[in-house]
């Protein structure tokens, strides 16, 4: 068994089974599948997002293998990474509670409880009606050059997101949002896969799905070459040289997944 308790919850819970404790929990549900429920809750006035995995079965592992896909196990992938991010200094989440019990990955109990970041707004929401009323020109670019700061980081720690949209990007709103003075997490991180590198695979995987969920929101050449050139951390022309035929890869790759998005919907 693995177990991590900071407070609220370790005082809360203290002579408590937390594996018990933490099904007992209550407020929002956003997510409630058969082997995993995601909630918000509050203790004390301050909210909390609750992932709890209760193992997804020896078909549902093989259903993902066979499609050669990395199945979720448990909350494990989610703590490990959000310990990645912090320790390269990737703005995340703060995990305040983890536990993890059973041998079995198919039938394991685990759970991670993180802060709620508050007050925030996506990327997504935030840039929803930037091609016809875009925002001023220094902003946009100061946020292109953090998202690759932070998408470069993640890579270079060994973490790829897996899920990694601008939407899984959070502005915080505390103070007001000007180009000198901004701050961004990211989030979502249960797909995550933290190695000491990270494959090529990947990292394009990722680069593909961030060019993909952003679309839409008017950014130019200019801009996408722009996040290249804070991606990599080195000077455009070198870039191109190294790395020519990436952004044709990432253009037809977003443009399969933005196909799969029109025949679907939601339900990509």
């Amino acid at each position: 068994m693995k177990l991590m308790l900071a407070e609220p919850f370790a005082a809360l819970w203290a002579g408590r089974d937390p594996f018990v404790a933490v099904e007992g929990l209550q407020g929002e549900v956003y997510r409630e599948l058969e082997g995993r429920r995601t909630l918000r809750t509050e203790v004390a006035g301050k909210g909390y997002f609750v992932k709890i995995h209760r193992g997804i079965g020896w078909a549902e592992v093989a259903k993902n293998l066979a499609s050669v896909k990395a199945p979720v196990l448990g909350a494990r992938q989610e703590y490990v990474a959000i310990a990645r991010l912090t320790e390269a200094g990737i703005a995340t989440m703060t995990a305040v509670a983890y536990g993890e019990r059973g041998y079995n990955p198919a039938r394991q109990h685990s759970f991670i409880i993180t802060e709620e970041l508050a007050p925030t707004i996506s990327l997504e929401d935030y840039s929803l009606h930037w091609r016809t009323s875009p925002p001023p020109l220094a902003l946009k670019h100061a946020l292109v050059a953090e998202v690759a700061r932070m998408v470069g980081g993640m890579h270079r720690a060994g973490v790829n997101h897996r899920d990694c949209y601008i939407c899984h990007f959070l502005l915080h709103t505390d103070t007001p949002v000007r180009a000198d003075g901004f701050r961004l997490s990211v989030i979502d991180l249960h797909r995550a896969q933290t190695r000491a590198a990270t494959p090529r695979r990947w990292r394009d995987k990722d680069l593909a799905a961030l060019y993909f969920s952003a679309l839409d929101i008017g950014l130019t050449r200019r801009d996408k070459l722009r996040f290249l050139r804070g991606y990599f951390r080195q000077p455009l022309r070198q870039v191109l040289a190294e790395e020519g035929r990436l952004l044709a890869r990432l253009e037809r790759r977003a443009a399969k997944l933005y196909a799969r998005k029109q025949r679907y919907g939601d339900a990509l």
